[in-house]
Order: C-alpha cells, then sequence, then structure tokens
C-alpha cells in the first residue's frame, strides 16, 4: 500500500519584510530558501522551525489569503511562554482548552492566514 509524506502548506503573503517580522522574528523560524525566477518577479521561500515546515508564496495563484493551518508542539505551554515573552506588537496569543483535547495557541498572520499550535491535553504541562 502506497504510503504519504509530510505535508507541505502554502501559505500567500503580499509583503516580506511583514512575512519576515512574523514567521522569523515572532514565531522563531528560519529561512532554508528563496527563489524568484527574475528580479522583478514574485517571492517564493521556505520557511522552517524543528520539523514544521511552511512554504510563504507572493505568486497569486498558489495559495488563497485566510487558509488555516494546525501544527503539532510539544510543550506548548513553553512555546506560548516565548511567544508573549517578546511582546510582540501585533499579536498577544492565549493558551486556550478548547473542548476537543487539545491545548492550542493560535494566531493569524499578517494576511489573514491562521496557524493553530496545538498539544494534545493529555500532555504534561512544563513546570
Amino acid at each position: 500500500m502506497p504510503k504519504l509524506g509530510a505535508v507541505t502548506p502554502i501559505l500567500r503573503m503580499f509583503d516580506i519584510a511583514k512575512a519576515r517580522e512574523f514567521y522569523l522574528d515572532f514565531l522563531g523560524f528560519e529561512v532554508q530558501w528563496e527563489h524568484r525566477f527574475d528580479d522583478n518577479a514574485p517571492l517564493y521561500m521556505a520557511v522552517s522551525r524543528d520539523d514544521c515546515v511552511l512554504h510563504l508564496s507572493e505568486h497569486h495563484g498558489d495559495a488563497s489569503p485566510g487558509s488555516a493551518v494546525r501544527i503539532r508542539v510539544e510543550n506548548i505551554a513553553a512555546f506560548h511562554r516565548e511567544l508573549t515573552d517578546k511582546k510582540y506588537r501585533f499579536a498577544r496569543p492565549g493558551l486556550e482548552n478548547p473542548p476537543w483535547g487539545t491545548r492550542e495557541v493560535s494566531v493569524g498572520d499578517p494576511f489573514g492566514n491562521r496557524l493553530h499550535f496545538y498539544e494534545d491535553a493529555g500532555s504534561p504541562p512544563e513546570a
């Protein structure tokens, strides 16, 4: 039987500086690579943090603004603390306990995409 591999979401972006500020400075991702067909072409880039890889694209046909992505996190309490300690001007996410059995930190990027970082509620919180 065929085996499926990891998923790499493509998220639409409209402003490279804002994308870098949000994904690199606030969320702690790093740029893996960038691509343009020429100097005046839209940017397509890959960012990653640990095992999470996201593609960000200025190409109008690659993705629709307003997408949502769920990203599993180990130690969501520490991740939440890391984000809130940065005092990012545009987002102060909470640590939620929705009724479906997870603990979540949800944040919207500057382009209307939503990232839902989650951990199963059965995971012990960090002391």
